[in-house]
């Protein structure tokens, strides 16, 4: 139940205060993403952590002029990887193996299966089903949010071809998927705090078959 207390809490904020959140709190929002499940495990993502004021300034402009862009405590930048790689999927499964301090045939041969399709496929194909993958992070970062008490608006509402010129994403063969301010909302300058939460009912939203 707190849980979804939470949840109920939370909205996307239109307007923070430029509150500092505690470190350990964006370090836990930060941690919950990193736990997130990925398609084969390969975390085809990373997370940028932008608290200068000058690089949320330029990233505002780009990002419809979104105030809490530049009010926020901490902006997140989930960015994906360009395409796959056999680089980027072989440092993946050695790590496995190192960590667990065993390879397993069945382990390997998936491994084969993925070098032998992915890096052949297009690279804008490869690109969308990795930034589908940082979203799943994006979400528990934003539900993390709301555990911790702490604000956190989704934008997807930004040239991503800017803020990749930005961050200097293409020469490291990433580029942006969605930006997740975090801080804490001024409530006299947020048309939406007060707002009632609206969502489908739960038997418009699910279809159960037994």
């Amino acid at each position: 139940m707190e849980l979804l207390d939470k949840l109920k809490w939370r909205y996307a904020a239109k307007a923070m205060n430029g509150e500092k959140v505690p470190q350990e709190k964006v370090d836990r929002i930060i941690e919950a993403a990193r736990l997130a499940p990925t398609s084969s495990g390969l975390q085809p993502f990373e997370i940028f952590v932008i608290t200068n004021q000058e690089v949320k300034e330029k990233i505002k402009p780009v990002a419809w002029n979104q105030s809490v862009i530049t009010d926020c405590s901490h902006l997140l930048v989930f960015v994906a990887w360009d395409t796959y790689t056999a680089e980027r999927i072989n440092k993946m499964f050695d790590l496995t193996n190192e960590i667990r301090g065993f390879k397993n045939e069945g382990w390997e041969n998936y491994r084969q299966m993925l070098l032998d399709n992915y890096p052949q496929k297009d690279a804008e194909e490869n690109f969308n089903h990795a930034a589908k993958q940082a979203y799943i992070a994006f979400s528990q970062a934003l539900i993390a949010a709301a555990f911790e008490g702490v604000d956190a608006t989704p934008i997807e509402g930004f040239d991503p071809a800017k803020v990749d010129e930005i961050l200097g994403l293409r020469e490291k063969g990433l580029r942006s998927a969605v930006l997740l301010p975090l801080g804490y909302r001024q409530a006299d300058k947020d048309w939406l705090v007060n707002l009632v939460k609206v969502r489908k009912s739960t038997e418009d939203l699910v279809t159960v078959i037994d």
